[in-house]
């Protein structure tokens, strides 16, 4: 008897659940297809959503806490200069290591936009390809802190720019702004790397002595992510000379429309002072009363 009441339940139960299962496909599939696809990178997006909470992207304003940081605040003013740019289409994320694909992606039209911005620099060459926003970040605003691990006792120690002489970096060239300033600095060794996770686990196991990194917002400005912990050298920062902009591609169907919107957008909340206010909030943009720059 009890067995055959376990499988009475058993197959309306199954069924039930198959239901739900091809619901919940059938739902995620209509959402994709009705929404714009952009690819992110994947400790980028978990930021984003922790930060997030499941809040209307428009409506946040403060831009404090413990997830933030600068690619965080990037993707969200993106969306917010897009929507105020009268561009109402919804997204849905698909994340991974993407990292540089994503220029490709834009470059033939299967990704709309960067919610990451790119340096001037860097979006210069593709102009063929993609339209290049107004600037969200100016020139001079970006100042980057020396990240390293907190065994570095001689990177911390860091106080003027001869210092860094006997020091190593990681970057990429693909970055034209950050090579080309850590080239400046007349380190001991620059080491290639063109993948960003990679680089902040070589400067935690001290292969090399430090990464330039955007400040966090942390209450000690350091960075941790999994087994990583990173901390900038107190008080110094690295000025780096570009600006920063959104890239969107000219091959999708909705980058011209996401072109003007986006451009319209960025000019409301740069009058309204929303741009500088979120990058402060966030622990980016530094006070240079309180941190030295040691490349002025």
């Amino acid at each position: 008897m009890a067995n055959s009441s376990t499988g009475f339940f058993r197959e309306p139960f199954s069924k039930a659940l198959l239901i739900v299962t091809l619901f919940c496909i059938t739902q995620y599939s209509y959402a994709r297809k009705n929404s714009v696809l952009i690819y992110i990178r994947d400790d980028v997006y978990i930021d984003y959503l922790q930060f997030v909470a499941d809040r209307d992207i428009s409506l946040i304003d403060n831009f404090s806490g413990k997830n933030i940081r600068r690619d965080v605040v990037d993707m969200i003013i993106a969306q917010q200069a897009l929507k105020l740019g009268g561009f109402n289409h919804r997204f849905s994320y698909a994340p991974g290591k993407v990292n540089f694909r994503n220029t490709k992606m834009l470059q033939n039209g299967k990704l709309l936009i960067s919610f990451d911005s790119y340096w001037k620099q860097d979006a210069l060459p593709l102009s063929e390809q993609v339209y290049i926003s107004d600037e969200v970040i100016r020139n001079g605003e970006y100042i980057a802190g020396i990240y390293t691990s907190p065994k570095n006792k001689k990177t911390l120690a860091v106080k003027e720019l001869s210092d860094l002489k006997g020091l190593t970096s990681v970057s990429t060239p693909k970055w034209k702004t950050d090579w080309h300033t850590l080239q400046q600095l007349q380190l001991k060794k620059l080491t290639r790397d063109d993948s960003w996770l990679s680089m902040v686990r070589m400067v935690d196991i001290q292969w090399v002595d430090f990464i330039l990194m955007p400040f966090n917002s942390t209450p000690d400005r350091s960075f941790t992510m999994n087994k990583v912990h990173l901390i900038p050298v107190k008080n110094i920062g690295v000025v780096l000379k570009d600006s920063r902009h959104f890239v969107i591609s000219k091959s999708h169907p909705k980058g011209r429309e996401a072109f003007i919107a986006i451009n319209k957008g960025l000019k409301i909340l740069r009058q309204r002072g929303d741009i500088v206010k979120a990058y402060q909030q966030a622990g980016f943009f530094i006070d240079s009363n309180i941190v030295k720059i040691i490349n002025p």
